[in-house]
């Protein structure tokens, strides 16, 4: 044994063993351990086909799913003064701002659209967990009445998929005046007869439960999602008892009458046009594709 193939040999061989296979092909599922390509996650609108856990997904994943052909049009905000309190816990407020933005691409935790959904228009507002966990601060609460306001200008049902941690503390009460802000802005869509309808994702908790995504008029839930105020460790370390298997989840929310029909994301454009529909007295949607009529060749009359 020398030098060559005690070092250069070895060396060779990991050069031309390495594969260009890129990153991150297989996503693992929280719920059931399962490996899933990545295509087939995003074929799935990112529900696991082995257990159906609803995985999440991005806000232009999702919107991209729900309108028609995919397509839609951004609905700005105003623009909000960035850390007035000057927060900083282990890192400045500016600073996790900038990194989140980074990451995810997005300006805050919420996105505004408007597009077709079953040929009828409608303004949607989704909320981003990737975003320091959803959380409502002063920007998410602008966007809500940026989309509300939409809604009132074009005459709009207005749709909301809630998913948040709650308040964002970075912002202390200027987080938690967006609770109020947000009910007086519903009021006005109930004002103008105009359809609210929130669909709730997991997890959804905090004072965006306390406020705007229990205000629906029809309630949906994904399942298996988290649904709260407080969450369960924190109400069983209160009470010191432990809580019913299932406590706070979408379906156990259904069962006591809180929402109004759990339903799998693949479902719930479907669901979507037909409550739109209904709501706004727009005549029957007509479920699946329509074949065209074949072109019949002209007849002259006798």
């Amino acid at each position: 044994m020398n030098w060559i193939s005690n070092y250069v040999r070895p060396k060779i061989n990991a050069i031309f063993s390495k594969k260009d296979t890129p990153e991150n092909l297989w996503i693992k599922c929280l719920e059931c351990g399962m490996m899933l390509f990545h295509r087939e996650v995003k074929d799935a609108l990112h529900v696991c086909s082995g257990c159906g856990h609803h995985m999440q997904i991005s806000p232009h994943e999702r919107l991209v799913s729900l309108f028609d052909g995919g397509i839609y049009s951004a609905v700005e905000s105003d623009d909000v003064l960035e850390d007035p309190l000057q927060f900083k816990d282990t890192k400045k407020y500016t600073d996790r701002l900038k990194d989140t933005r980074k990451i995810t691409g997005e300006k805050d935790a919420m996105v505004i659209s408007m597009g077709d959904i079953g040929k009828l228009k409608v303004t949607v507002a989704v909320q981003n967990f990737s975003f320091m966990g959803g959380s409502m601060g002063m920007a998410v609460g602008n966007n809500i009445i940026a989309g509300i306001n939409n809604s009132l200008k074009y005459k709009t049902p207005f749709v909301l998929f809630a998913a948040a941690g709650g308040a964002r503390m970075q912002e202390s009460i200027l987080s938690l005046m967006q609770m109020p802000r947000s009910i007086v802005a519903i009021q006005s869509l109930r004002e103008s007869k105009l359809p609210y309808i929130v669909v709730l994702t997991n997890p959804t908790t905090g004072g965006v439960t306390a406020s705007y995504a229990m205000l629906g008029d029809v309630t949906l839930a994904e399942p298996n999602a988290l649904i709260c105020f407080a969450g369960p460790r924190v109400i069983e370390q209160t009470i010191r008892e432990k809580l019913p298997e299932g406590f706070q989840k979408s379906e156990y929310l259904l069962e006591h009458g809180m929402i109004d029909q759990v339903i799998t994301r693949d479902k719930i454009k479907n669901e979507l046009i037909l409550l739109l529909h209904i709501l706004m007295k727009k005549p029957r949607a007509i479920m699946g594709n329509i074949r065209k009529n074949e072109e019949k060749k002209p007849t002259v009359s006798e």
